[in-house]
């Protein structure tokens, strides 16, 4: 099979070989690694500088390229095209790959070969849309691994750390792409890191890591809610910060968006779903059963300077996580039980309906009827001499650890033992640890969740606070 744009004909990849003369092949840039240098051994004190696409010709084939040379060659060869693009490449050198090494870094092709790219002998061009056959278009939406062949992020988070390290495919939709942050390393090296959060009907929030370029930009094109991915060959790795399973994209991941397949249309269908329930803006992270390792939140704040943080991260979807040393100010337990006692669903968290009982959301999207639990949902302000945080949210199992009683101890409580609780917490300085995202909806425009609150150690927290105001 040979594709002929403009007169100009080209080899099929099925068809390549290392004994054509110089061969013109076409396809669709499917995959697209950073630029990366190392240093030349042939020349003491210089670098050779070398990146890799994977370009697709046909529902069957498609073949890693490669390209080393001077740094001002090859940085402007990949900056002229990017992942969705058709190039054409004449005279690559084809070779034989080495499995072993080639794919333990490059996409796993089906391809026995290699196409290698020579600044002085091979030429790369970018096809205008126009022109391109619309059965190469197409292949941006055909998945390079069996579209049956993935694991649902509940599998991922059921098997749990036995995944931990595995190279897996993964199906889900895009719950939200966050801002790429950047960093510069102990040894002086740039790098950059953007999280995606996806979801699907067994699991509605999972991390994803991006730590290059390539993946970064490919993910800022993303539509949130609307976008279904297959990701092929992501490592999965279990995260000691916040103790849960992650994904990571690396060199051999390649994504496809929006999958033309029955799976991604039946997940299109339930993000659909979903979004008209409005159940995703009501499920937080901290109903989602978000478990932090405390240990790793090491940053104290005052109110004051919590409040700066948030002006300054105006914007940006990432959390603020910290400490701090605070007065709980109001603490309404001696109420209405009704306004801070809510049943939850078994499997999702979510406040169920008062009036069925019954988790709206699951058991729409399950055949399988969820149990509910009963959970405390308070509101508490937080005081230290900087000012006042309102409507923060203590909840469940934090919240029984705070009172040091379950739902149903406190259920059996009398009014006078209710108020004595309240006073013996109230206006006692707290050690908190708290997770902080900017929610416009509210209010305060904050939603701040307690992950942990105990009455602080008196030597600790002045020894805190005296090392804060310091600084």
């Amino acid at each position: 099979m040979a594709y002929s744009i403009s007169t100009q004909n080209f080899v099929a990849l099925s068809d390549l070989h290392p004994n054509l003369a110089r061969p013109s092949i076409i396809g669709v840039v499917i995959g697209k690694t950073d630029v990366k240098g190392f240093p030349d051994r042939k020349n003491i004190g210089s670098e050779r500088y070398t990146f890799s696409f994977t370009i697709r010709d046909s529902p069957a084939y498609f073949i890693n390229v490669n390209s080393w040379g001077r740094e001002e060659y090859v940085r402007s060869l990949s900056e002229s095209f990017r992942v969705g693009d058709c190039v054409t490449i004449e005279n690559p050198l084809v070779q034989t790959k080495e499995l072993e090494k080639e794919e333990k870094f490059n996409p796993t092709t089906p391809s026995c070969y290699k196409l290698l790219l020579s600044e002085t002998h091979s030429v790369v061009k970018i096809c205008c849309r126009y022109e391109m056959d619309t059965k190469l278009l197409s292949l941006l939406h055909l998945p390079v691994k069996d579209p049956q062949d993935y694991y649902s992020l509940g599998d991922i988070v059921a098997n749990g750390q036995s995944l931990d390290g595995r190279i897996i495919n993964v199906l889900a939709a895009v719950k939200s792409v966050g801002e790429p942050k950047y960093f510069t390393t102990s040894d002086k090296r740039k790098g950059q890191r953007c999280e995606v959060k996806l979801y699907d009907e067994t699991e509605l929030s999972f991390a994803m890591i991006c730590w290059d370029n390539e993946s970064i930009q490919l993910a800022q094109s993303w539509m949130p809610r609307e976008t279904v991915i297959f990701a092929s060959e992501l490592r999965i790795n279990f995260d000691k910060f916040r103790n849960c399973m992650t994904a990571t994209v690396i060199s051999k991941t390649i994504f496809t968006t929006n999958p033309d397949t029955p799976e991604a249309n039946i997940l299109f269908n339930f993000i659909k779903e979903i979004a008209a329930t409005g159940a995703l803006d009501d499920i937080t992270e901290d109903q989602l059963k978000e478990s932090i390792n405390l240990q790793t939140i090491v940053d104290i704040y005052t109110v004051e300077q919590l409040k700066v943080k948030a002006l300054q991260n105006e914007g940006k979807p990432e959390p603020v996580y910290g400490i701090i040393y605070a007065y709980i100010s109001t603490l309404n337990i001696d109420t209405d039980t009704s306004k801070i006692i809510r049943n939850r669903c078994s499997g999702c968290h979510y406040v169920v309906n008062e009036m069925s009982n019954t988790c709206t959301f699951c058991n729409d999207n399950s055949s399988d009827a969820k149990s509910v639990f009963t959970s405390f949902d308070l509101l508490v302000d937080l005081t230290d001499h900087t000012g006042t945080l309102r409507s923060c949210n203590l909840s469940d199992v934090v919240a029984e650890e705070t009172l040091s009683c379950t739902v149903h101890e406190f259920l059996t409580l009398t009014e006078e033992q209710k108020t004595a609780l309240k006073w013996h917490l109230l206006l006692e300085r707290s050690k908190i640890y708290f997770k902080l995202v900017l929610s416009p909806s509210l209010r305060t425009g904050l939603r701040v969740n307690l992950l942990s609150c105990k009455l602080a150690d008196p030597v600790e927290a002045s020894q805190s606070l005296s090392e804060k105001g310091r600084k």
